[in-house]
């Protein structure tokens, strides 16, 4: 009976390390980091649909998030500053990328692939894609937060450009998830405001 090796593949991304040149206080993985821009892209699509007003798919990009970085099963997660270092690197691993997912998508039963080719390789110019681009800065900025808290200097400064960064995208819903949701990642649990007895 042949079977196939595609969620066996999609679990392994729990085994590849993020930030791996820069010393963590907590260390993620690339199944954690997915998990968080799903969180996080489901929230913008929300944003942008409910708040803005403009057609969105919170579900939609949700699923896509939890698959952006899918192909790090086969790349690992490569530094962005060696990603970004020179255009030609950039362009190499973008092709490899690609080929990593073509790759994940041939792993599926034939009549899968037509339901996990957008959550693999989304359109570029999709607002989903747009959304998951944002969420994934954004998830990474967290991050900083929660190591700066901890006390980690080690990420100030990919703090500093990660903001940079997401003003860059001058995108509203990225503005309100800043503006309603962030301050709430640089503040304990007991600063954090939960009435348990209401739970």
């Amino acid at each position: 009976m042949r079977f196939s090796s595609f969620f066996a593949l999609i679990s392994r991304m729990k085994n590849i390390t993020r930030w791996t040149l820069m010393r963590n206080s907590a260390t993620e993985n690339v199944q954690e980091h997915s998990h968080m821009v799903a969180v996080i892209a489901h929230a913008l699509a929300v944003i942008r649909r409910d708040v803005l007003g403009k057609d969105a798919d919170p579900g939609s990009a949700a699923a896509a998030a939890l698959f952006h970085d899918a192909p790090e099963i086969f790349t690992g997660d490569m530094p962005t500053p060696i990603k970004y270092f020179d255009p030609d690197i950039t362009t190499a691993y973008k092709r490899v990328e690609s080929l990593a997912s073509q790759k994940l998508l041939s792993s599926l039963p034939t009549q899968m692939r037509k339901a996990y080719e957008p959550l693999l390789s989304p359109p570029e110019n999709e607002g989903t894609s747009e959304l998951i681009k944002a969420a994934d800065r954004l998830a990474a900025y967290i991050k900083c937060l929660e190591e700066l808290k901890a006390g980690n200097l080690e990420f100030r400064l990919a703090a500093e450009q990660s903001l940079t960064k997401l003003h860059l995208l001058k995108m509203p819903e990225v503005d309100y998830f800043m503006e309603h949701f962030i301050k709430a990642f640089e503040l304990t649990l007991d600063e954090l405001d939960f009435n348990f007895e209401q739970l």
